[in-house]
């Protein structure tokens, strides 16, 4: 069964995000603290960022650096091409996508949280970004023009959403016909019980809103898209109680590449 918004009535969904934007306010400010996920340079380069891109990228976006795979082999972006990163954080994925597509291309993030979009914001300014576009807003409505964007790209947020289904919606949407969304993201083997999924802290450490694999890759298919490649990454947890869900419920991160039906 699909896990829609509506489906989920039992969720809290203010408590949910106040939970979510409490983790990532200190993920941006506070790298160096202790999270259930690993962070920083050293899990970028085991998820597959090659050393020399992520040396183009500032350092402090890095230390913040949360996401769960690497999919821009699958992306394969191109000069001039227009981007939209769903929930962008403190920019690693971001300036590594304005790098690739560069001067001629443009990049927009889109972040619910303000000292994410701060970080993020001021690193982009002394870089010299200037082709980055910054946001504060939600995954599940964005404020981007439809069928004007390449490619939609996300690393480990959508996971986070009570409304999947919306947010495929709204990025196919965006797409132009032909348009690629390229994500990694959390997915569960097996489908978890009521108790993951109606715990709030379990979401925003990107477990309970973990969806059953073969279900997130139907909702992305009925939305209009199709599935070209689907990879496995080498992601792990660092908790306890963490692992012990991923061993339980076969929880793991998954990169994708699919492609808007023209």
């Amino acid at each position: 069964m699909n896990l829609t918004l509506e489906e989920t009535k039992q969720i809290n969904r203010k408590e949910l995000e106040m939970k979510v934007k409490s983790m990532y306010r200190k993920v941006a400010l506070y790298p160096e603290l202790e999270y259930h996920f690993e962070m920083g340079k050293k899990l970028a380069e085991r998820l597959g960022y090659p050393s020399n891109k992520l040396d183009q990228i500032p350092k402090q976006a890095i230390e913040s650096f949360a996401g769960v795979g690497y999919f821009f082999d699958l992306a394969r972006l191109e000069k001039g091409e227009y981007v939209v990163d769903l929930g962008s954080g403190s920019g690693t994925d971001l300036f590594y996508a304005a790098n690739e597509v560069g001067v001629d291309g443009e990049i927009i993030g889109i972040d619910m949280t303000d000292e994410q979009l701060k970080k993020s914001a001021l690193l982009s300014d002394l870089a010299n970004f200037n082709h980055v576009i910054l946001h504060k807003g939600y995954i599940e409505k964005l404020p981007v023009i439809a069928e004007s964007i390449d490619v939609v790209i996300s690393n480990g947020v959508i996971n986070l959403s009570s409304d999947k289904v919306q947010v495929f919606r709204e990025a196919v949407r965006i797409l132009r016909p032909g348009g690629r969304l390229v994500i990694a993201d959390i997915v569960s083997t097996v489908q978890l019980p009521e108790n993951i999924k109606c715990n709030t802290k379990l979401w925003a450490a990107c477990i309970g809103g973990a969806m059953q694999e073969n279900q997130y890759l139907k909702l992305i298919e009925d939305v209009g898209l199709q599935i070209q490649e689907v990879k496995e990454n080498p992601y792990e947890f660092l908790s306890k109680g963490a692992r012990g869900a991923t061993d339980t419920y076969g929880i793991k991160s998954i990169s994708l590449l699919a492609i808007k039906n023209s």
